[in-house]
């Protein structure tokens, strides 16, 4: 018998969360998140987790594993995922993977690539690099020697480009090549992959909108409380920190900040779009602006899943 898993994926702001409890009602379902933010405690209003009365109605996985002054990876994210997975199995309940976050939901799907270990020597070197002529120099480093890995890091992930450059000097091959190599699920799984979508000015008002909430909900509060404490390179990223902090030096006023920070979020979104739509395994369910996310549910359950 297949084991089946099911894919919620979608840009930030779509309104996956919901809809991916409702979904989980209707299937008896549990909910794995697949958020490379939504790991860290205490980042609750920044990286939109589930409300508390959503994570009381469904079982939620893989949300406030570390501390943001910790590091989480993808093997980690893959072997934990996994193995809730098999406990879901055993029990006969469903994993439902939700987020959008492109590189997690790959290395769940598609496996990791051979490992590569680690090389200090190297990163020294390319540290300082970034260090001395910015991220962005590094960037077209990695855009001459592996183009394919460059479309898909942004420009100032310098913990990725770095990783690609440390592949390509130690292997002499591209990251993007050795990717190929991934053993990812099995024929012994049944995988349902759905993405959400609406048109882009629906979709940047439905973000513009969630980052009010997120000031109305206690958003500065919070960033301010994480800013006294040690973040990691990953938790330092989070959409809000470096545009709150910002207006904390008095750089710029709150409106601006707040600005900012939609303004970063669209981006975002439309990275994650780009890194979707490469995958034909996705089954596009298009919402309208007045969408609930029992209507959404319905349309999959009724459509692909009944």
């Amino acid at each position: 018998m297949l084991r089946k898993i099911i894919f919620l994926v979608g840009p930030t702001g779509i309104g996956k969360s919901a809809a991916a409890v409702s979904l989980a009602r209707k299937l008896k379902a549990e909910i794995i998140s697949c958020d490379s933010m939504q790991v860290y405690r205490g980042m609750n209003i920044i990286t939109s987790k589930a409300l508390c009365a959503q994570r009381r109605s469904v079982k939620h996985h893989l949300l406030d594993v570390v501390t943001p002054a910790r590091e989480y990876n993808v093997a980690r994210y893959r072997n934990e995922a996994l193995a809730i997975c098999d406990k879901l199995f055993k029990k006969g309940s469903l994993p439902l993977f939700v987020g959008g976050t492109g590189l997690y939901y790959s290395i769940i799907i598609d496996g990791l690539f051979p490992a590569v270990p680690e090389d200090k020597k190297i990163r020294i070197i390319l540290c300082k690099q970034a260090k001395a002529k910015g991220s962005g120099w590094l960037y077209k480093k990695l855009a001459r020697v592996d183009p394919i890995a460059a479309g898909r890091i942004h420009p100032n992930d310098t913990r990725r480009i770095i990783r690609a450059l440390e592949v390509f000097m130690l292997t002499g091959s591209p990251i993007s090549s050795l990717q190929k190599q991934r053993k990812g699920l099995g024929p012994e799984y049944e995988v349902k992959i759905f993405g959400l979508n609406t048109n882009r000015e629906s979709l940047y008002k439905r973000i513009n909108a969630r980052v009010e909430r997120m000031f109305t909900l206690g958003l500065i509060g919070e960033v301010k409380r994480l800013l006294k404490g040690k973040l990691s390179k990953t938790a330092s990223c989070a959409i809000g920190i470096k545009e709150l902090k910002g207006y904390f030096n008095g750089d710029y006023p709150l409106e601006e900040a707040r600005r900012l920070i939609q303004q970063e979020s669209r981006r975002y979104a439309k990275r994650q779009l780009t890194w979707f739509r490469k995958d034909k395994r996705i089954k596009w369910i298009n919402i309208k602006e007045t969408e609930t996310p029992q209507g959404i549910a319905r349309a999959i359950y009724k459509e692909y899943l009944h």
